[in-house]
């Protein structure tokens, strides 16, 4: 699905039959600009239009082809805040559809599909025949459907990670209290004596072996053999 094109910009034939509420340098700029939008050189055409609009900062006409243009350069978040602006001057029917058609589109490009629903809505309530409103209505709807179960989804993603963290942190503790509790079971391990201490001991220990024979030798001195006399 495409989305059907921009409104176009308000006809120099209009212009030319207000010309007296214009000044002549004022018309010139909007002349020029629409020569310029026409060409397809929107950049061209944006500053003929903010010249117009220093000259007449009040000039609806200037302001709906400056939204017009900065749309065209992609640059959405502004034509959207002038078309904002225009929806509160705008006092005809058909020029209020055209308006809020723009923002509508403004606001969708720009994936504020809520908001764009709404401008489309308005559009329709003053001119309830406008078929590219009521295509661009039904693509917002589907666009802010799409975005919902996106966000959806990438909030049950972040939900599952989140979650897996956890089971994993609790596993984690769950191992360390283990082992915790294995060592505490364990008999504690001998300490470990040093060289000299060793030394010592095994000199200690011979001196007591070495007394132990002594006192065996005593012991076999002692025994003696009983004599047997003969009885002849």
């Amino acid at each position: 699905m495409t989305l059907s094109p921009m409104t176009k910009l308000i006809p120099i034939l209009f212009i030319l039959l207000s010309l007296q509420a214009y000044s002549q340098k004022e018309y010139r700029y909007l002349r020029e600009g629409n020569r310029s939008f026409e060409k397809g050189d929107y950049s061209a055409a944006e500053k003929d239009y903010r010249k117009a609009l220093e000259v007449n900062k009040e000039s609806t006409n200037g302001q709906f082809n400056l939204g017009t243009a900065v749309y065209k350069e992609k640059n959405f978040e502004e034509s959207a805040n002038i078309f904002t602006g225009l929806s509160e001057k705008s006092s005809g029917k058909t020029e209020k559809a055209e308006v809020f058609h723009n923002l509508g589109n403004s606001l969708l490009e720009g994936q504020q599909y809520e908001k764009s629903i709404e401008a489309y809505k308005q559009a329709l309530i003053n001119n309830p025949r406008d078929l590219d409103s009521k295509y661009n209505l039904e693509y917002a709807r589907m666009k802010l459907q799409q975005q919902q179960q996106q966000q959806q989804q990438n909030k049950d993603n972040k939900d599952k990670k989140e979650q897996d963290k956890k089971d994993q942190e609790d596993k984690q503790d769950q191992q360390q209290n283990q082992d915790k509790q294995d060592q505490q079971k364990q008999p504690p391990k001998p300490n470990k004596i040093s060289k000299e201490d060793a030394e010592r001991m095994l000199e200690a220990m011979k001196n007591d072996e070495k007394k132990t024979m002594e006192k065996v030798k005593k012991q076999k001195a002692k025994v003696g053999v009983v004599s047997v006399e003969k009885d002849w």
